[in-house]
């Protein structure tokens, strides 16, 4: 399989809502709350790809991955009930999603190699991410990937999971 990991543009929107769609769906049937309150949504979407923030997972051209990538820009990260492993810049990511025919590939951890790569490409040596306490699909990422938790954040009042890992260039 070949797969592009590359900025998402506007003519992507649409897949990218799909899929977003998707994975809204799965996680209320796992009987998550997380998604469930109109976010994401497609002004959300196209504000990331406004702003060159929302990257996807291609595979022939075909949309099956999306997330938000950002640098230093995540202000709820400062208030964490623990400690992050470092103090420096960092790329945070948001909204990851994988399409639903493509669950347990490996493609989650695949995008996350990815992210780090843009880490560094953009001399940043600390990703950060969060993810809501029921989601075991992203713990598991997190866990695979080397990332290390770190405590509790929260977004919009709503408590999360806080992951870090320092790359190494």
């Amino acid at each position: 399989m070949t797969y592009q990991f590359r900025q998402a543009e506007t003519a992507d929107g649409e897949h990218i809502w799909s899929l977003l769609q998707e994975a809204i769906q799965r996680r209320k049937e796992d009987g998550s709350n997380q998604w469930q309150n109109g976010y994401p949504n497609p002004d959300i979407i196209q504000k990331d790809i406004d702003q060159s923030q929302g990257f996807v997972l291609t595979e022939s051209e075909h949309v099956i991955g999306y997330c938000a990538i950002l640098i230093n820009d995540e202000p709820d990260y400062e208030r964490i009930e623990g400690e992050w492993l470092s103090q420096e810049d960092f790329v945070v990511f948001h909204r990851m999603a994988i399409a639903k025919e493509q669950a347990g590939k490996g493609l989650g951890k695949l995008m996350m190699q990815h992210i780090e790569q843009y880490a560094i490409d953009n001399n940043v040596l600390s990703v950060k991410a969060d993810t809501n306490h029921d989601n075991p699909a992203m713990k598991n990422n997190f866990e695979k990937s080397g990332y290390t938790f770190c405590g509790q954040v929260y977004i919009n009042g709503r408590p999360r999971k806080a992951f870090e890992k320092v790359l190494m260039k």
